[in-house]
């Protein structure tokens, strides 16, 4: 797929996700509260987000991927951005919605704990995907390299999941070598923010085991 290919998919791939996930805000605002519907509305965009990302890089070979890696894409560095901040920022609506799960009843007190379980997890799973991408052009950048994957072949955009995903699981690099500072640096924050998410996310399935 040519740079320019992939830069429109990026556009549209947001758009998509912002709309999906306004759709389902104001479906569920009416009837869960503010708090509540943003935060349905955001677990929707995050998911789309990366179910859309993960769905486009995963089938890619080496060449592919050291393509669309190096490709020159203004828009990126903003996505990415906007999806670590969003997805931090999310943690205080989880917060609200776990609080007001004290004083709901019937239907409602079920749903606001999954939802803010559901965005959680919708939120890791984007980060993640951040990561993929970032490591990947990090990798890329001049003087490429940074990770040894212990294989002859260049790596594909799973050999770089197969990293951020040990990292967003476990806080740490597995089998794969890290050689140089600027991969160190990604690592360190993808690190600290897969505990952060770890956190909440035992936070609130605690919290839901604990209303039923």
């Amino acid at each position: 797929m040519a740079s320019t290919a992939w830069h429109a998919l990026v556009m549209v791939r947001g758009i998509v996700a912002l709309v999906a996930g306004a759709v389902a805000a104001a479906a569920m605002i009416p009837l869960l509260g503010p708090a509540a519907g943003l935060l349905g509305g955001w677990a929707v965009a995050a998911g789309v987000g990366a179910g859309w990302t993960l769905i486009v890089v995963w089938p890619m070979d080496a060449v592919q991927t050291r393509t669309h890696a190096t490709s020159e894409d203004p828009g990126r560095r903003a996505s990415r951005l906007i999806g670590v901040l969003g997805s931090v920022i999310s943690i205080a609506a989880v917060v609200v919605v776990l609080t007001q799960t004290r004083e709901a009843q019937g239907p409602a007190a079920f749903a606001l704990p999954v939802i803010a379980l559901v965005s959680v997890a919708a939120s890791w799973l984007l980060i993640q995907t951040v990561y993929i991408v970032r490591i990947a052009d990090a990798y890329y950048t001049e003087p490429v390299g940074g990770l040894l994957f212990n294989q002859q072949e260049d790596p594909s955009y799973t050999d770089f999941a197969y990293v951020a995903f040990g990292v967003g699981l476990t806080y740490q690099v597995a089998d794969t070598n890290v050689t140089v500072n600027r991969m160190r640096r990604i690592i360190i924050a993808q690190s600290l923010l897969g505990y952060l998410f770890g956190a909440v996310i035992l936070g609130t399935v605690i919290n839901l085991l604990a209303g039923l």
